[in-house]
């Protein structure tokens, strides 16, 4: 979908644009997005297979859920609105943990200048995944994998992305960090 997105500055202010979704990936102008890293207490992490028809990255196994920040729209409204739509579940603003912003650059094949802040968030997953009702065009399925896979995409194919190696590992770290210190001595 073509939507209308504020363009930040190459360090990430604003500027006072915006732009439909496809101008600003067409000329490379910075925007910023969302990715909410969904985690169970038992150590597992939610990825999401993107759908066949996506324009990057087609059939991946990714992120939880991940979004582009609409024109005027709050980062936590977002992330909520991302969240139900491709998965159906509703979140509350406590329930999100910023770990980060990760200014992210991708030229791709097609045309696509992915120029982005990304605003970083991990979650728990409460309940279980037959709950959840995805969001066809854009996922074609989701799966609970062991947290470990996160420090393991430099070995496997078609799950996240060995470049990405480090983003994956920092986020294994928040959440690994996150269960331990919710879990009862």
């Amino acid at each position: 979908m073509d939507e209308l997105i504020d363009i930040l500055t190459s360090e990430g202010k604003a500027t006072e644009k915006s732009a439909l979704k496809s101008e600003a990936h067409h000329h490379g102008w910075f925007h910023a997005t969302v990715h909410i890293w969904l985690f169970t207490t038992d150590a597992k992490v939610l990825l999401q297979k993107r759908g066949l028809n996506k324009k990057v990255f087609p059939g991946l196994w990714d992120i939880s859920v991940a979004g582009h920040i609409g024109a005027g729209e709050s980062i936590l409204t977002a992330a909520k609105r991302e969240v139900f739509e491709e998965i159906g579940l509703q979140l509350t603003d406590t329930d999100f943990t910023k770990i980060a912003t990760r200014k992210h650059q991708i030229s791709h094949k097609n045309g696509i200048i992915d120029n982005e802040f990304h605003q970083v968030f991990i979650a728990e997953l409460k309940i279980p995944l037959t709950k959840l009702a995805l969001q066809e065009t854009e996922v074609a399925a989701i799966e609970l994998f062991d947290l470990t896979i996160l420090k393991q995409t430099k070995k496997l194919h078609n799950v996240l992305l060995p470049e990405f190696h480090d983003y994956y590992c920092k986020v294994y770290d928040a959440i690994n960090s996150k269960i331990l210190n919710s879990t009862p001595e």
